[in-house]
């Protein structure tokens, strides 16, 4: 297979692999047009890799999209897996909707910016005076209630299937379980409803990479977001996330055989 990708850093060591830098694509439309697979492109190319050149890109369309934006992302969590996602309460930043919202959301709640990662742009939410400053920071209002935990789950699935789970510890500070945002890492005792939600969704919604969190609150999973470029902290082995991806590019050229349909997809999770 030929790849052309927009990203060295994500995509080095992969064979028969050509990079190119995201500005200067329009130069290389032959090579984009008859390349297997386009992979990591920037966001701002997708319409016209997909549209105006038919590539086939990686990650997928829906991984772009839907993990583009909070607000979007909030939107198909709660039609896919309504019991799994916090409550959450999105309006347009106007004096009564920050007033209803305020009246509705019991301190301490959080609040987002739409487009925001790694831990940045997230507020606890306890005093009128926080939620003031919130307010002031965005055009939308993000608000989701607050879950009692102090760790969560980062899920990483690749092509159809569960590469690795691990914990994320809360941060000295508290609150943020990021490790962008000093939170630590553990691996083992990983709960399979956790794996069982993020696998359930990024089938449903058609996500092929990225990194879930997800909140246990008792026996219970709740989606709050996905990365569609994650970090590497948590992947122990080398080499293990390229292989994951040739491995799903390369089963996607497969044609399936009618007589021994794949009825279930791999799961296989860090314990």
């Amino acid at each position: 297979m030929q790849f052309i990708s927009f990203d060295l850093f994500r995509t080095l060591g992969f064979p028969d692999t050509r990079v190119i830098k995201p500005e200067q694509f329009f130069k290389y439309k032959r090579e984009l047009s008859q390349a297997d697979w386009v992979l990591f492109p920037e966001y701002w190319q997708l319409n016209a890799l997909i549209y105006g050149l038919g590539c086939r890109v990686f990650p997928s369309e829906a991984s772009y999209r839907i993990g583009h934006n909070k607000i979007e992302m909030t939107r198909a969590f709660e039609m896919v897996v309504p019991r799994h996602t916090p409550l959450t309460l999105i309006e347009l930043n106007g004096p009564l909707q920050r007033e209803q919202l305020w009246e509705r959301m019991a301190p301490p709640f959080v609040a987002k910016l739409p487009k925001a990662s790694q831990g940045e742009g997230v507020w606890l939410i306890q005093s009128r005076e926080e939620w003031r400053r919130y307010c002031e920071c965005t055009d939308v209002l993000y608000v989701q209630e607050y879950l009692p935990i102090d760790r969560d789950l980062r899920v990483v699935v690749v092509g159809n299937r569960v590469l690795t789970a691990y914990w994320r510890h809360q941060a000295a500070q508290g609150f943020y379980n990021n490790v962008a945002r000093g939170g630590w890492i553990e691996t083992g005792n990983i709960p399979e409803q956790a794996t069982a939600l993020a696998l359930e969704i990024a089938l449903k919604l058609g996500v092929n990479h990225a990194g879930f969190d997800i909140a246990m609150v008792g026996e219970h999973p709740y989606v709050l977001e996905f990365n569609r470029l994650f970090g590497n902290r948590g992947l122990t082995e080398g080499g293990m996330l390229e292989n994951a991806i040739l491995e799903y590019l390369r089963d996607q050229e497969q044609p399936e055989d009618p007589d021994h349909p794949t009825l279930t997809p791999r799961l296989s999770v860090a314990v």
